[in-house]
């Protein structure tokens, strides 16, 4: 992996947006992802970074990309270290000790702007609204569920997309709202389609897919799939032989991250607190095994 990366600079290239965990460059018809290794939780960025994580995600954001064009055509050009390089334009640089394995180029598209979140078992913030009101996003799901109970059947529960502040769970009328009916069923149909594809892969691996997110967008008047796929920052990923609903799962995500900040006892208002290197060294621990496990 490469040297850990805080903030990117690459000079030559208009920076668009410095996302929680991307940096985003502007290449005309195509963008230049960087993967750095920030990490943000309960919507704040971390001060302390994780060591090879934006490696990690960039990668494994790659394979399933790859590997589910067939189901959703998607924004990937490569994210092969050579074909970045030779796309950039002549006076632009990047240092390998730093970029290598981060990059993505991709193609750019006009966002939706809805989190396309689908759900297999009853955690986060799914959980936390079946406890209020025995549903979630307006699915209606059987009485007496534990938490992290395995679904009848995966639900696609879509919520705003924040800049700043919290996403908000919404039911499917209000994201067809949002993005239009036609647009917000095809979406739907799309993600349960990606989640049930990645769950089949993980199984034999020993992972459960608890949940995930997806982003789309739209390109040449087709719906692709965009931002990252299937990685431990847009997932929930458990181990599957530990697995029993109704007790906290062992996860291969930043759920270790969450824990902690909870049992620190901040206040997810204030600046957050520097991590531990405990916590740090568990939390690259866990991104690791999830992406040795999917590579396998």
């Amino acid at each position: 992996m490469t040297a850990t990366l805080v903030s990117s600079e690459v000079s030559g290239l208009k920076l668009l947006a410095r996302g929680k965990v991307r940096d985003i460059y502007d290449l005309g018809d195509r963008l230049l992802l960087v993967a750095t290794d920030r990490l943000s939780a309960f919507d704040h960025v971390l001060p302390t970074p994780v060591p090879d994580k934006g490696c990690i995600l960039t990668q494994m954001s790659a394979f399933w990309f790859k590997r589910t064009a067939h189901l959703c055509p998607n924004h990937l050009v490569s994210a092969d270290f050579k074909d970045v390089l030779a796309a950039l334009p002549s006076n632009v640089s990047l240092d390998p000790a730093t970029m290598e394995g981060r990059v993505m180029l991709v193609r750019k598209a006009e966002r939706f702007d809805i989190e396309c979140v689908v759900r297999g078992y009853l955690a986060g913030s799914g959980w936390r609204e079946y406890q209020e009101a025995g549903r979630v996003c307006g699915h209606a799901l059987p009485p007496g569920l534990k938490e992290a109970a395995k679904l009848p059947q995966p639900i696609f529960t879509p919520s705003t997309k924040a800049e700043k502040g919290h996403d908000e769970n919404i039911p499917l009328e209000e994201a067809a709202r949002l993005v239009g009916s036609e647009a917000a069923r095809e979406i739907e149909r799309l993600s349960l389609a990606l989640y049930r594809f990645a769950t089949a892969a993980m199984e034999p691996r020993g992972l459960i897919l608890a949940d995930t997110k997806f982003e789309f967008g739209l390109l040449d008047g087709k719906i692709i799939a965009i931002d990252e796929m299937v990685t431990p920052d847009s997932s929930r990923f458990w181990d599957a032989q530990a697995y029993r609903p109704g007790r906290s799962p062992e996860n291969f995500d930043k759920q270790f991250v969450r824990d902690y900040l909870n049992r620190a006892g901040w206040d997810k208002n204030s600046p957050p607190p520097p991590l531990p290197p405990e916590v740090v060294e568990g939390t690259a621990r866990r991104y690791r095994e999830a992406f040795r496990r999917i590579e396998s």
